[in-house]
């Protein structure tokens, strides 16, 4: 009997915690150009209600600004959605899909915050504590809608700010042209005009960097020869002599993308992930400690078709 009670209170708990960290999904359209409408996938927490005034974070997906998924970060959002917060993927225009440049998908990102902002009471958010994050290309996204002056869409209405609250960058382009103190030349070769739709410096975060800009938290492979490390450690030096936090987290030996949730060794997306929400924590948007291991091992993550790195 004692056993039999034992394995029940067992599973009780265990379908407790799946219905206390299940979010509600629901999608939204937050800019149509012709007929291409571009929408965020939102992870609601349970017990959202319209009249609350949630934290909130959007993740723009990586690739080049010329392919990727919005679903790149739906692990990541389903976490953060079991802490309380509303969490977004947003889709944007990319070269491979629409024939965009870079300074287009800026473009978008910028708008998918207005619109974010612009609904926050039907989002049940707090408009002032709203995060952008993402990877490689998507934060450099996240990096430029914090950071550029310009590459606006002329339909945006710029009363509404798209400077987020909060950035949480993984491995990000954020210098994009020349700057003193950079040896970049190999990584640089490609930043042109052509490529960017507008001159590098203009969609370069690292060339708007100010005092006044987001608390951030920057996680960076060591290793990584897609985008060099010493990039994200001139951003944050550049960062914190404006007088901005900027915290730089560099992985050991690791490459571009280690933070990705994969078939298999979900290390280190375990440990970027554990760190986001510590800062995140520490802006007062979360309470308690991390329960990343506990929420995966729950809701067993979906690796989106990775390989072991």
């Amino acid at each position: 009997m004692n056993g039999t009670r034992l394995v029940f209170l067992t599973i009780a708990a265990s379908l407790l915690l799946t219905l206390s960290t299940r979010a509600e999904t629901r999608t939204e359209t937050y800019k149509t150009i012709g007929d291409v409408k571009l929408g965020l996938t939102i992870q609601l927490p349970n017990g959202w209600k319209a009249e609350d005034k949630r934290p909130a974070i959007v993740f723009f997906f990586g690739g080049g600004w010329s392919s990727g998924t919005p679903r790149q970060f739906e692990n990541q959002c389903r976490y953060l959605a079991s802490r309380g917060m509303v969490a977004m993927c947003a889709d944007y225009r990319v070269k491979s899909r629409h024939g965009v440049k870079a300074a287009a998908c800026v473009a978008d990102a910028k708008s998918a915050l207005r619109w974010i902002r612009s609904n926050a009471a039907k989002l049940g958010i707090d408009p002032q504590r709203i995060a952008a994050a993402g990877g490689s290309a998507g934060e450099h996204l996240a990096a430029a809608i914090a950071t550029l002056p310009g590459l606006d869409d002329p339909s945006d209405d710029k009363r509404v700010s798209c400077v987020p609250a909060a950035l949480v960058l993984f491995n990000p382009a954020l210098v994009l042209a020349p700057a003193k103190g950079a040896d970049l030349s190999g990584f640089l070769s490609t930043a042109t005009a052509e490529r960017f739709g507008c001159e590098p410096a203009e969609i370069s975060p690292l060339h708007h960097v100010k005092a006044g800009l987001p608390p951030t938290i920057i996680f960076h492979g060591k290793a990584d020869t897609t985008v060099p490390y010493s990039s994200a450690e001139l951003f944050a030096a550049r960062m914190k002599a404006a007088g901005n936090r900027c915290e730089l987290i560099g992985a050991e030996g690791q490459k571009h993308g280690y933070f990705n949730f994969r078939q298999n060794n979900n290390r280190y997306a375990f440990e970027t992930l554990t760190a986001a929400d510590e800062f995140l924590a520490s802006l007062s948007w979360l309470k308690g400690e991390p329960t990343v291991e506990a929420y995966f091992a729950a809701h067993p993550p979906v690796p989106h078709g990775l390989p072991a790195q």
